[in-house]
């Protein structure tokens, strides 16, 4: 079973700009894929990386605000059911990037 329907995500690709997907895109890979950011990644714990992953994929990547920014769509440390650490996203309607 998809994630997405495959009419509602070719509905929503088509409103997105394609200079701007890239540009995101290439903010991505300069920091994701770089080797030495890759294995500093894999010796953290979860919680040391946490902020970075928050700031660089969500904020700097996917142009979400960061509580305490005004209008904040992405807050950190909400503590679940299970008493366990979460992090919260809000939703964005339509444009996922800077």
């Amino acid at each position: 079973m998809a994630l997405f329907q495959s009419s509602v995500l070719k509905d929503h690709l088509r409103l997105q700009e394609e200079q701007q997907v890239e540009k995101a895109y290439k903010k991505f890979t300069t920091f994701f894929h770089n080797p030495e950011i890759q294995e500093n990644i894999r010796g953290s714990k979860e919680e040391q990386f946490q902020a970075t992953f928050l700031s660089e994929l969500f904020v700097k990547v996917l142009g979400y605000t960061m509580n305490p920014q005004p209008g904040y769509e992405l807050t950190t440390e909400f503590k679940n059911q299970k008493n366990a650490a979460a992090n919260i996203v809000g939703y964005r309607k339509y444009r996922i990037y800077q």
